[in-house]
C-alpha cells in the first residue's frame, strides 16, 4: 500500500492528513513535502492527522521527530490526532507522547493550539 498525504493550512496551523503506510518507502517524500510547507509558508503549529494511517514504522517515527524539532525551533508546537489503535501503541511505545499531545480528533487540536498562539 502507498501513502497519499494532504495539507492544509487554518490561522498559521499546518495541517497534515496522512493515509496509508509511512514507512521506509513513503518517509522521504512526506518528509520533503512537510519540510516544503513549513518553509513556505508562514505557519506557527502543526497537528498531524493519522486517521486513515495504517501503518507506520521507525522511519516515519523519524519524520514525525524531524518535523517536531523544526517547528519547534521556530518557537511553535506540533500536536496529533485521530490515532488509530496500532500507530497509537507505536507512538505510545517510543515516548513521542511525552513531548507532543494527542487530540481525539483535529478539532480539538486547532482548539489547543490556537489557545497557545
Amino acid at each position: 500500500m502507498n501513502l497519499q498525504i494532504e495539507m492544509e493550512h487554518h490561522r498559521g496551523v499546518l495541517i497534515v492528513r496522512l493515509s496509508g503506510e509511512l514507512d521506509h518507502h513513503t518517509s522521504d517524500m512526506v518528509r520533503m513535502q512537510m519540510d516544503e510547507a513549513i518553509q513556505r509558508r508562514q505557519c506557527e503549529h502543526i497537528v498531524l492527522s493519522l486517521k486513515n494511517l495504517q501503518f507506520m514504522d521507525s522511519s516515519g517515527l523519524g519524520v514525525i521527530l524531524g518535523r517536531y524539532k523544526l517547528i519547534k525551533q521556530k518557537g511553535g508546537k506540533m500536536a496529533v490526532c485521530d490515532v488509530n489503535p496500532p500507530v497509537h501503541r507505536l507512538l505510545d511505545m517510543s515516548g513521542l507522547f511525552k513531548i507532543m499531545p494527542v487530540y481525539e480528533n483535529e478539532g480539538n487540536a486547532l482548539t489547543e493550539l490556537e489557545v497557545v498562539s
